[in-house]
């Protein structure tokens, strides 16, 4: 097995937990980052659901997020910790995919896990829908909006902001306070 790459646009960009040998910007083609997944265990719960970020599939979108190469000697270890960590309810799909990595935009082979649109955590809400759930849900690992905060925050520290989370950021903000 070559090189393990491991593309991260949500938690990951924040929790790898895993041994990382490098990091490097790049850019997936034809998916979006989206709150479109139901969350019924970190960061919500059956009876008060949160949501978290998924790829969605999305003709001529972008995503740009991290491509994280696992330190060598440690493949077998990392996909059994986040098979774990993404297939707890098996919304997300493992897959492959190729990214544009920053610095001189190789292609690199990545694994992704992206949402699939026929599980029944898949939801396609606006925005201000997104916002209200995401300010109340609290799951397994902490308040969602806890994850939405550190999303974005991570994202503007890579000079990679993204609209609609710092919208959601701001919004939260507003319904928590009151």
């Amino acid at each position: 097995m070559g090189d393990l790459w491991v593309f991260g646009y949500g938690s990951l960009l924040w929790n790898p937990g895993f041994v990382v040998a490098e990091t490097r910007v790049a850019r997936l083609h034809d998916w979006r980052r989206s709150f479109c997944m139901s969350s019924i265990h970190h960061r919500g719960t059956r009876d008060a659901p949160g949501l978290v970020l998924a790829l969605d599939h999305a003709p001529g979108a972008v995503c740009h997020g991290i491509a994280f190469r696992v330190e060598a000697g440690h493949a077998q270890d990392t996909l059994g910790y986040l098979r774990d960590r993404e297939l707890i309810s098996s919304a997300y799909l493992e897959t492959r995919q190729e990214v544009e990595l920053a610095q001189g935009g190789r292609q690199a082979e990545v694994l992704t896990y992206v949402i699939d649109p026929a599980h029944e955590q898949y939801c396609t809400l606006p925005l201000e829908d997104q916002a209200q759930i995401i300010a109340r849900a609290v799951g397994g690992r902490g308040p969602n909006d806890e994850y939405l905060t550190n999303t974005a925050t991570h994202l503007h520290a890579l000079g990679l902001p993204d609209p609609d989370l710092d919208w959601l950021v701001a919004r939260v903000r507003q319904i928590k306070a009151g």
